[in-house]
């Protein structure tokens, strides 16, 4: 390889590097602004505010517009999966490059 082919890969590299980097430290930003979000969901997802919502739900008491996507288990279970999965992907990158 040529020196200055080397200089171009290595360019790239850290363009790349640099893209991915500031694409993930907005992620977090947005996803540290989301944990109160989080924290409710998970606090209600099964509680007695949810078993209630979901019992009226069956009963008709919402109006049909009104989107209650929280009101199945799976929603908010698969939301939080997800974050715990991020979670531990994010922590199993390694320190040392």
């Amino acid at each position: 390889m040529e020196q200055w082919e080397r200089v171009k890969v290595m360019e790239e590299s850290c363009n790349q590097a640099s893209a991915a980097l500031k694409a993930l430290e907005a992620a977090l930003s947005q996803v540290q602004a989301a944990l109160p979000a989080l924290r409710a969901l998970d606090a209600y997802l099964g509680s007695p505010a949810w078993h209630q919502d979901r019992a009226d739900d069956e009963a008709g008491a919402f109006p049909p517009q009104l989107r209650r996507g929280v009101l199945s288990e799976d929603t908010i279970y698969d939301l939080l999966t997800d974050y715990r999965e991020l979670r531990e992907q994010a922590l199993s990158l390694p320190e040392e490059l």
